[in-house]
């Protein structure tokens, strides 16, 4: 029997005894679902994660210098802490000898931040993140303007007080007003907005908008950062290589700002997307790992499911298989229809589990700041996964169908 004309009888079959067939897949079609759900999300998270989260906090090609981590993710032990804390920290004095090494192309900034009271006359006072850079720092971040315009040159070097502002901000301190040129004092020190920055969104449900930039040299930065310490320099280089080579040269020449010997331990941190993520990577392994796992109970259920039910199908149609094989069929087109049967019941069960399992996790994506972000690969593998579960439970009632005696069969009631 040809297999396109086994797959038509199949599907009558299935149209025939609806009820029985919606029963029969829907153990199949609740593991995919699962699988495709939960896949969906985690790959979302991981994407998120990358571009989002720790793409925000630091570009994507650059990384940081810093006294330590600033993102931290895993199990810190209290040792660890302790010697982070007990580090020292980075200063002005180390941001010449690290950029006068740096290779040809490569772009940097350095960065001095803290939580200020922010306010203006049209609003309540707010305490929001105030960052002091330089000018490199919306190159390196990759940050445009929605309105207004970036600090001059000028106005870095003479620590201008200016200042661009995030989209909260703007809707904050400046209600149903442009606040171009307009006052806001950071720290109770006057400020005049230049620039509103194009909005970033949110992390976690959490704004990445509530911001202010102010040129490093102005007065807010005695506020944020005394005595020459600065949080960061952030570098940018031309590729992943020379972002390589740069990392190896700023770390010697902070070993050698900091005085230390062959074989102590680095007192700073080179901080990178990737290293930020390395913690996340491994939860994510794991978490994919559980999401394919954990359907397989499911899937195992919907296959003894299937079984039953096919085992049934051949004791009720046995009179049927008596006539065909009176006619001519043989072993082979018998349990290549049972086959085909069970296998386009599995199929038809992964797949309406693989639209339930998107619909499922664009449903966790519109009520949670759970991202979602279905993959090609779990669709295939749902859809495998769905005619394996046919193949292996169609098996058996299958070879039980084909070595059926046609006349025993042709008798039975």
């Amino acid at each position: 029997m040809p297999l396109i004309e086994a797959i038509r009888l199949a599907l009558a079959q299935i149209r025939v005894q609806k009820l029985k067939s919606f029963f029969t897949l829907i153990g199949v079609m609740i593991g995919v679902m699962f699988l495709i759900a939960v896949v969906s999300i985690v790959k979302g998270m991981g994407r998120y994660m990358e571009e989002d989260l720790v793409g925000k906090i630091i570009a994507k090609g650059s990384f940081e210098v810093r006294f330590r981590p600033n993102i931290q993710m895993g199990d810190i032990d209290e040792a660890e802490w302790r010697s982070w804390r007990n580090r020292p920290r980075i200063t002005e004095n180390d941001v010449g000898p690290v950029t006068a090494e740096l290779l040809p192309g490569t772009r940097w900034a350095i960065l001095g931040y803290d939580q200020l009271t922010v306010e203006s006359r049209y609003s309540r006072p707010r305490r929001l993140e105030v960052n002091c850079v330089s000018e490199e720092w919306f190159t390196i971040k990759n940050m445009g303007l929605q309105d207004g315009r970036l600090p001059t040159e000028q106005e870095y070097e003479f620590g201008t007080p200016v200042v661009v502002i995030g989209e909260d901000v703007k809707n904050h301190f400046f209600p149903g007003l442009n606040p171009i040129g307009r006052e806001i004092r950071i720290g109770n020190l006057p400020y005049e907005v230049v620039g509103v920055a194009e909005k970033q969104g949110s992390m976690f449900g959490f704004s990445a908008d509530r911001f202010v930039v102010v040129p490093y040299g102005s007065p807010a930065h005695r506020l944020v950062n005394r005595f020459k310490v600065i949080d960061a320099i952030i570098v940018k280089s031309a590729n992943e290589t020379a972002m390589q080579t740069d990392m190896e040269t700023v770390r010697q020449v902070m070993r050698v700002q900091h005085k230390l010997r062959p074989g102590q331990r680095d007192d700073f941190t080179l901080e990178t997307s990737d290293s930020a993520l390395a913690f996340w990577h491994k939860i994510e392994g794991f978490l994919v790992i559980a999401g394919v796992a954990l359907p397989a109970i499911g899937l195992l259920v919907g296959s003894i499911v299937i079984m039953n039910i096919m085992l049934v199908a051949v004791a009720e149609r046995t009179s049927e298989i008596g006539v065909r094989k009176a006619l001519g069929a043989r072993r082979s087109d018998i349990l290549r229809q049972f086959l085909v049967e069970s296998v386009t019941l599995a199929v038809i069960g992964a797949s309406l589990g693989i639209a339930s399992g998107a619909g499922l996790a664009k449903v966790i994506e519109a009520l949670s700041p759970l991202p979602a972000s279905v993959e090609l690969w779990s669709v295939i593998v749902g859809v495998t996964v769905g005619g394996g579960v046919g193949i292996i439970a169609g098996v058996y009632p299958a070879s039980r169908a084909a070595r059926l005696d046609p006349i025993a069969a042709l008798r039975q009631e």
